[in-house]
C-alpha cells in the first residue's frame, strides 16, 4: 500500500524537495489500471530563478504555483508534450516547483507502452514529456492536489543514499542555465541526461 506524502513534505527549500523526491514513487490511477515509477531525476525551480514560470509574477498559466504546496503544475510546451511539476517551497517564499524529468517504471508498463504509441525501454519514460505521456498526465490534473488525490499523487518511494545523487545544469532552458538545480540517482539507466563533467 502507497503512502502518499503529506503536505508538510513540500513545505521544504524547493532544492531540498527537489532532492528528497529522488526514489519516490508517482502514482496515476488510470481508468485502464494503475501506472506507477520511481522518479529518477528532478529539478527545481525558485521564484526569483528567471527560468521559473513564476520569475515574472502570478498569471493564469501560472497560478498553480503561487497556490498551495503540494498541487501539481502541469503545463503544455512547445506545442507537442505536457510537463509536470508539484509546487514546493518552503514559508519565505511565494511560489516555486520541482519538475519531475524521469522515472524508471514499476506498474502498468504495458499501458504506458501503448500509451507512447509502442516505445519501450528505457526511452518509455526518460524525459518529462516522455513520463507524462507515458502516465497519462495532461492539463486537466494541473492544480490537483497530490496529497489527497486518490487518481494521482507522489508516495514512500525506495532509499536513495546521498551520495548517489549527481546534480548537475539544468536541461533546456534559455535562463539561468548554470544553476547546479538538476538532480538524478547516478547509473540510474532511465535518467535522460548524464552530464559530463
Amino acid at each position: 500500500m502507497f503512502k502518499r506524502l503529506a503536505q508538510s513534505f513540500y513545505t521544504q527549500n524547493t532544492l531540498t524537495v527537489a532532492k528528497q523526491l529522488l526514489g519516490k514513487h508517482i502514482i496515476h490511477q488510470t481508468p485502464l489500471g494503475i501506472r506507477a515509477g520511481i522518479i529518477v531525476e528532478t529539478e527545481a525551480y525558485l521564484v526569483h530563478d528567471p527560468a521559473c514560470h513564476a520569475y515574472k509574477g502570478i498569471t493564469q498559466r501560472n497560478s498553480a504555483l503561487f497556490g498551495p504546496v503540494g498541487h501539481a503544475y502541469v503545463y503544455f510546451i512547445y506545442g507537442n508534450h505536457y510537463c509536470f511539476n508539484t509546487v514546493a517551497h518552503d514559508e519565505t517564499a511565494v511560489a516555486g516547483g520541482v519538475l519531475i524529468r524521469a522515472i524508471q517504471p514499476t506498474q502498468g508498463i504495458a499501458l504506458m507502452a501503448k500509451a507512447r504509441k509502442g516505445i519501450s525501454g528505457y526511452q518509455i519514460s526518460n524525459g518529462p514529456g516522455k513520463l507524462t505521456q507515458a502516465l497519462g498526465i495532461t492539463r486537466v490534473h494541473n492544480n490537483i492536489d497530490l496529497t489527497t488525490s486518490k487518481e494521482l499523487f507522489i508516495a514512500d518511494g525506495i532509499y536513495i543514499d546521498p551520495l548517489d545523487i549527481i546534480n548537475s545544469p539544468r536541461i533546456g532552458i534559455s535562463q539561468a542555465r548554470d544553476l547546479p538545480w538538476r538532480f538524478y540517482i547516478s547509473s540510474n539507466k532511465w535518467v535522460s541526461y548524464f552530464h559530463k563533467k
